[in-house]
């Protein structure tokens, strides 16, 4: 089964950068699909960048297009997210999750059924 822990967070100023990693134990993400999704308070879990890692093809929401860059390192089987130009609303939690039973790329949460236990990005104006 595989874990994933998230690392990297923290707080950065308005147009600043952060890069977010996605640590998979217990099993390989080759054929994946790994999700990147946040969370801000009173806030619906919004699924906003993937990878299908099979082809490293990569998809975003409108949100975050243009500023965020997922890749994946197939040596450290990790996954990551490169966020720049960081505005306040981009603060929430950000969560990766997987699933592999997942053949196709999906920015609904409740596909997915392995979680990461979250990473806090605050972004301060």
């Amino acid at each position: 089964q595989v874990q994933l822990v998230e690392t990297g967070g923290g707080v950065v100023q308005a147009g600043g950068s952060l890069r977010l990693s996605c640590a998979a134990a217990g099993g390989t993400l080759d054929y994946y699909v790994v999700g990147w999704f946040r969370q801000a308070p009173g806030s619906e879990r919004e699924g906003i960048s993937l990878i299908i890692t099979s082809d490293d093809s990569t998809y975003y929401a409108d949100s975050v297009k243009g500023r965020f860059t997922t890749s994946r390192d197939k040596t450290r089987n990790t996954v990551y997210l490169q966020m720049n130009n960081l505005k306040p609303e981009d603060t929430a939690v950000y969560y990766c999750a997987t699933d592999p039973r997942l053949r196709y790329g999906s920015f609904d949460p409740r596909d997915y059924n392995y979680w990461g236990r979250g990473t806090q990005v605050t972004v301060s104006s």
